[in-house]
């Protein structure tokens, strides 16, 4: 009997990913190739815990422990594709800066820099982002007008009456207008919570 050393299949992650792109970015509208090459190129497999990575490709978030998930798919997909991120953009993730979604936004983009969620208070006023994007849902949108230059664009999550939709903005004299896009299951950011609020 000869003892082998378990390795993980690459070439049914090759096939997952394959998969994940002609059955639900391409149904679902996402067809930029930038958008699909970037997600066929990166490894989602290695961005999950490894009892998780069988379940890499689903439809649907994966859980990552401590509360934290990474979105399906399909909500990268459509994030990037609202994001038309440039090769001159300096832009600012608000999530994990060694992420499946930094690793796919970060070769489009002039320079990257990231953020965790609970670190955002706390930034100096830079006012030279051209593109924000928010790795999650948020009920209140935190105060990142001071990081975004004019015209800058952000894209985002947002809960409306308990339902998660993308949402893409642009800042125009001081001031960020979200508008919201599609219906999507984006994991929720507790950091960017509503206050509660009284009622009777």
């Amino acid at each position: 009997m000869t003892l082998t050393e378990e390795r993980p299949d690459t070439g049914n992650f090759a096939e997952a990913r394959r998969a994940m792109i002609d059955s639900q970015l391409r149904t679902s509208g996402v067809n930029e190739p930038f958008v699909l090459n970037a997600m066929m190129r990166v490894a989602r497999e290695n961005f999950v815990p490894e009892s998780a990575r069988s379940a890499a490709y689903i439809d649907r978030a994966v859980p990552l422990g401590e509360g934290r998930f990474l979105a399906a798919p399909v909500v990268h997909g459509m994030m990037l594709t609202e994001a038309a991120p440039k090769a001159d953009d300096r832009a600012l993730l608000i999530g994990d800066g060694n992420g499946y979604l930094a690793a796919l936004l970060s070769p489009l983009v002039g320079s990257l820099d990231a953020v965790v969620p609970g670190e955002v208070p706390a930034m100096q006023a830079s006012g030279d982002y051209t593109l924000i994007v928010i790795d999650g849902a948020v009920e209140e949108l935190p105060a990142i007008e001071k990081l975004l230059a004019d015209d800058g664009r952000l894209v985002t999550g947002i809960v409306q009456r308990g339902v998660t939709r993308l949402a893409t903005g642009r800042k125009a004299a001081g001031t960020i207008t979200l508008l919201p896009l599609a219906e999507l299951g984006i994991p929720v950011l507790p950091e960017f919570a509503a206050p509660k609020r009284w009622s009777f």
